[in-house]
């Protein structure tokens, strides 16, 4: 009789999960953002990524010099910042390549991926200039209705990190109220994932109620308390909205403000433990949700 492998554990480090990006490589950011993964991008001086992101982990990224190429459905920062500085400075600059599409554009390249496809069609943006900003859109005519399409190529991450509220140490993941409404496309779609979570649950608690589960394999985990901080976490903790408007603050002015905000809270913490002791406690308490 042939011995039965047993499973195996999944949970590695802050710095094995980031030691896994080189430079050039394509990464995909979940939303909740896995901010203590992104600031470990950053400590660690990454460069010429393409990043398929949104909002605060996307800009900040941009903002560190981390940055050649952007894949984004929204660069905004939230109701008070329409579109964010870091990338708006870059954009213009013309420091960064902006792969133009929007939010079924991205779905369609990402789904063509995660099934193996080298593109899938798409009816958003027929008739608009997006084939012509962007020349990796093709028009065509589709065979069985002679419908004008838009081919979608295929979008393949590198690595996907996501955050997520619990798992057991087998990669079996569970996302408070669901998971994020892209971070399952992102998944499929990557080579790689990393979930970054709140706390590492028992395999029974997971087995105990399976509909809960939303990632059920093939993925490492990284425990990280407070790791979307400053953004929310469901179930956890809510966004800490004065450290979200210092860094835009910081981003609008740019040079050594923004300098300041990036070696303070990215560069000089050596680990997530000494981000959250520069944090505080309090400070991280008075964000519970519950």
């Amino acid at each position: 009789m042939a011995s039965l492998s047993l499973r195996r554990e999944r949970i590695i480090s802050e710095h094995d999960a980031v030691g896994c990006i080189a430079d050039g490589m394509t990464i995909a950011i979940g939303e909740p953002h896995p901010m203590a993964l992104v600031r470990h991008i950053i400590r660690r001086g990454l460069r010429n990524l393409t990043v398929i992101g949104s909002g605060l982990a996307l800009d900040i990224l941009i903002a560190a010099g981390c940055v050649r190429k952007v894949i984004s459905y929204y660069a905004g920062g939230g109701y008070w910042v329409p579109v964010a500085p870091a990338f708006r400075r870059a954009a213009e600059a013309g420091l960064i390549e902006v792969w133009e599409c929007e939010e079924g554009i991205l779905t369609s390249g990402l789904e063509a991926a995660g099934k193996g496809l080298p593109f899938l069609p798409w009816r958003g943006g027929v008739g608009t200039s997006l084939p012509q900003v962007n020349p990796d859109l093709k028009v065509f005519s589709d065979p069985i209705n002679g419908e004008t399409l838009i081919a979608v190529p295929a979008i393949i991450p590198d690595v996907t990190l996501l955050h997520a509220a619990e798992s057991d140490a087998y990669g079996n993941v569970r996302h408070c109220g669901g998971p994020g409404w892209i971070d399952l496309f992102l998944h499929r779609a990557a080579r790689r994932t990393i979930v970054q979570v709140e706390k590492v649950i028992s395999n029974e608690e997971i087995r105990s109620n399976p509909w809960a589960t939303t990632i059920n394999s093939g993925v490492d985990i990284c425990r990280m308390p407070y790791g979307a901080h400053p953004f929310y976490s469901r179930g956890y903790y809510v966004q800490d909205k004065p450290l979200v408007a210092e860094y835009f603050s910081a981003a609008n002015v740019g040079g050594a403000e923004l300098g300041h905000f990036l070696d303070t809270y990215c560069r000089e913490p050596q680990s997530h433990a000494e981000y959250l002791t520069a944090i505080g406690i309090k400070r991280l308490l008075d964000l519970h949700e519950y």
